[in-house]
């Protein structure tokens, strides 16, 4: 019923730019929350950021001022900009999809970021 497809990591340096990209399919993409989860090797997964249909955003304070979660409606996307990027940011990144009032939740299949001199 919905399929999401993370895309855009890859290798960088500390103090580099990235950004993640989140193609949605079978989706009323408008009505749904999206988000960014990472999850680092031996840690769980965490939330990275989330954006609502209205463009409310929230974010990890390890991230915040640093990243950037946005949203085309129109093409069913949703970017994560990462600036700064730190060592610690290492990990798989995962797109969310989750319906307001809906106990379901989608995930993409994630993208390796890697941050490393």
């Amino acid at each position: 019923q919905v399929q999401l497809v993370e895309s855009g990591g890859g290798l960088v340096q500390p103090g580099e730019s990235l950004r993640l990209s989140c193609a949605a399919s079978g989706v009323a993409f408008s009505v749904y929350v999206m988000g960014w989860y990472r999850q680092a090797p031996g840690k769980q997964r965490e939330l990275v950021a989330i954006i609502t249909s209205s463009g409310s955003t929230n974010y990890a304070v390890s991230v915040e001022g640093r990243f950037t979660i946005s949203r085309d409606n129109a093409k069913k996307l949703v970017y994560l900009q990462m600036n700064a990027v730190k060592p610690e940011d290492t990990a798989v990144y995962y797109c969310n999809a989750r319906r307001v009032a809906s106990a379901n939740s989608y995930w993409g299949q994630g993208t390796q970021v890697t941050v490393s001199s």
